[in-house]
């Protein structure tokens, strides 16, 4: 139960008023939040104060929280530039530095010196530095534009000048921003500028951005992803979804590019570690990147979310990935390959079914139906406020019907060529290579070669024949692409024999092969190789010599009949569609002006408060916490589920009863995993969760499966954010990796703060 202090009358009034906004929803961002929302916080155990939580111009704990190669988040955890993330964060790191020989994907790996720790590529960190507010100047520049295309514009032709300008202006803002910093001397500054509460509000943020990141530390994913698609969403977990970098820097402790004299980096602040646990109806705050919601979000656009966008990554991903599991079982080199992709794809295919669920179960879009309907009210009771308001439903209704045949093909273009086909992005990125220079064609070439390290063609045809099938029978023949005439009329709708063709004549199918035909020479219809510094002599020749090859062929169909049949109804409601929903949400924040109010998420740092607590859904009870003899229980009882194997050397110390000084002194047993009722979403993961001194207590990693409709209506009876326990990464640090050169640095840089 949440413990409430009637300390005085005027602040149960003040708590009262604050709890009807339900108390632990709410992504904050930190500086600019409510003081209604903090006054919760501060009632529900928030000890510290706003200089010791965000402190702009000193050191905060805001300053240990890092995003995480824009798709997590992380925390530094030591006075040396020790990093905690999760082990699904970490995972494509890892996955990139295992081989069937060196496999610590599956075997774990310990770095017991700073020689030891390995480069992990294409990773980065980033650590927030400050936010400015820039409305005035977007506003100004908009106006400016407005003006100049014509006097009395009516309200759609703003959305869609809106539409056409709002991205160029946002990033020449934040162009500008590095560019001053650069001439100040703060070269390592990165930034960004982006809208807030449906475009009313738009903030610049900047970043020191971090390139040098080296792994650590992790356990075998039989630990770090315990559990696998089975658990993934659900409760109890076992997890131990974590894993563990360095940031490195130069001498002057400034970010630079990977370098054996860079030093590990000298931190602002870390967070102190807390082994003393917690327990029901503590407090807990989670900081971090929240990726994306949509909590004002229209009726319709839930219903074409739930009932057109998430059909296509359910059914699609399915095939695929059945696809991908029979070869990564068969061959471990063909599973160290996949096992990054094959993670993310399911990841969001079981998401996207949980939400389906939740949407129906919860009622959630007659719920926003019933909303809509006080709206409505609210502003045809003032004529000011209709004449503003009085279109947009309709408009919204409207909209969505228009595009609804188009945005279901999308969504099986999408799944199915462009994140299911891989062969058919090595063509797209072919048909950019010839006009990219300099550096955008060394990062086109790197990203390639990267790409087809984690490729194999023979998985890629069996699941372009499977994919291209289930496409045809998912959508109207409108939708379907050139080649399948020749699939029915050349190939008697063999899909297998079309597809075999297609990979025993396409370059393609390797990057040597990817190469000869990006860097071929052509005159007169003649081709031959040649380096990389010569020109093309006739790019009209080159043109046709690169669309011979039938993979380019089969890429050019699917782009033509995106471009002909889909892009036109899609292009004409898009800006509307965002214009009435950024008015909506206008709409909300002017009826409830006296209520806080967050914006939705997208990607910068948010405070999330709460406490630990457990939950009752359809007359099944789930406790907050789970221990050592659940996580036996799986293994024993799993059976031949893979997702619950794990290896004897490690049952067996997971079975020593050997917790020393991670226990947890009430119930005597090994914390793994825990809930609290802290609003997160995907970009959270790894986000550090605080208890109310602002000490570490574990690493969020996932919601729970009753509330994945959390991201468009977040429910507060049932929404849990899972964690790990900090004590029961330690312990792995500490028993399984004997890594006393780790625990030594976290446990003494802890003492220091």
């Amino acid at each position: 139960m949440r413990r409430i202090y009637y300390l005085s009358f005027i602040y149960y009034l003040l708590f009262h008023v604050c709890m009807s906004v339900r108390a632990d929803e709410g992504m904050w961002l930190l500086g600019k939040t409510d003081p209604k929302a903090m006054a919760v916080a501060r009632n529900l155990g928030l000890q510290l104060t706003d200089e010791q939580l965000y402190g702009e111009d000193g050191t905060s704990l805001k300053d240990c929280v890092v995003d995480f190669s824009d798709y997590c988040s992380g925390v530094i955890v030591s006075a040396d530039g020790l990093l905690f993330t999760n082990h699904h964060c970490g995972y494509r790191a890892i996955q990139q530095l295992s081989t069937p020989e060196d496999d610590i994907l599956g075997n774990g790996f310990v770095a017991r010196s700073y020689a030891e720790e390995r480069p992990a590529k294409d990773i980065f960190v980033k650590i927030w530095q400050r936010t400015v507010d820039v409305t005035e100047q977007v506003t100004h520049e908009l106006d400016s534009i407005y003006a100049s295309k014509g006097k009395n514009l009516k309200a759609q032709q703003k959305a869609e000048i809106y539409a056409d300008y709002i991205g160029g202006i946002l990033s020449s803002i934040a162009a500008k921003a590095e560019s001053r910093a650069a001439d100040e001397g703060r070269k390592s500054i990165v930034c960004d500028c982006k809208a807030f509460y449906g475009g009313k509000v738009f903030y610049l943020n900047e970043y020191k951005r971090y390139s040098d990141i080296r792994l650590v530390f992790t356990v075998p994913q039989s630990l770090g992803k315990f559990g696998g698609d089975t658990d993934n969403w659900m409760w109890p977990r076992q997890t131990a979804d974590f894993s563990v970098f360095r940031v490195y820097a130069d001498s002057l402790g400034q970010p630079a590019e990977y370098s054996e004299t860079n030093v590990p980096l000298r931190p602002k602040r870390w967070a102190k570690v807390n082994l003393d646990g917690f327990g029901q109806g503590d407090y807990c705050m989670t900081i971090g990147y929240p990726g994306s919601t949509n909590r004002y979000l229209s009726s319709y656009g839930i219903d074409e979310r739930v009932n057109i966008s998430n059909i296509p990554v359910i059914q699609v991903r399915g095939v695929k990935q059945d696809v991908w599991r029979r070869w990564m079982q068969a061959d471990r080199s063909v599973g160290i390959k996949y096992a990054s992709k094959f993670a993310s794809s399911s990841n969001y295919w079981k998401n996207s079914q949980g939400m389906n669920e939740a949407v129906k179960r919860l009622g959630i879009i007659e719920q926003k139906q019933q909303r809509e309907q006080d709206i409505r009210r609210w502003y045809s009771a003032k004529p000011e406020l209709k004449a503003r308001f009085n279109t947009m439903f309709p408009t919204l209704k409207q909209s969505y019907i228009a595009r609804r045949d188009a945005r279901h093909a999308v969504g099986f273009v999408n799944e199915t060529f462009y994140r299911g086909i891989e062969i058919i992005n090595f063509a797209r990125m072919a048909g950019r290579y010839n006009n990219a220079v300099g550096d955008a064609r060394q990062t086109l070439d790197d990203y390639v070669r990267d790409s087809y390290k984690d490729y194999d063609a023979r998985v890629d045809e069996e699941t372009m024949a499977a994919l291209l099938e289930n496409y045809a029978a998912q959508v109207s023949s409108k939708y379907l692409p050139r080649f399948y005439g020749d699939i029915r009329k050349k190939y008697n709708n063999d899909y297998r024999a079309y597809v075999r063709e297609i990979f025993a004549g396409s370059k393609l199918t390797s990057y040597n092969g990817f190469y000869a035909l990006t860097h071929a020479k052509v005159r007169a219809g003649v081709h031959y190789e040649d380096s990389l510094e010569q020109a093309v002599a006739d790019k009209k020749a080159y043109q046709t010599y690169l669309n011979s090859d039938p993979a380019m062929h089969f890429y050019k169909d699917v782009d033509d009949m995106v471009k002909s049949v889909i892009a036109k109804p899609m292009s004409e409601t898009a800006s509307i569609i965002a214009y009435n929903e950024d008015l909506l949400t206008q709409a909300v924040l002017e009826m409830e002006q006296e209520q806080p109010h967050y914006s939705d998420a997208n990607f910068t740092q948010r405070m999330s408060y709460g406490i630990v607590s457990d939950y009752t859904n359809a007359g099944t009870h789930h406790d907050f916490l789970t221990t050592m003899p659940s996580l036996i229980e799986k293994i024993e009882k799993g059976g031949d589920n893979p997702d619950y194997a794990m290896q004897a050397d490690i049952l067996k110390l997971l079975k020593s009863g050997d917790y020393g000084r991670y226990k947890d002194l009430k119930t005597g047993q090994l914390p793994l995993c825990f809930l609290t009722t802290n609003d997160i979403t995907g970009g959270n993961s790894g986000s550090p969760m605080f208890n109310g001194k602002g000490e570490l207590i574990g690493l969020a990693f996932d919601g729970n499966w009753d509330a994945l409709s959390s991201d468009i209506s977040f429910d507060s009876a049932l929404t849990r954010c899972i964690g790990v326990d900090i004590r029961y990464v330690l312990w792995l640090m500490d028993r399984w990796g004997q890594a006393d050169n780790l625990i030594n640095e976290i446990l003494t840089s802890s003492d220091l703060q």
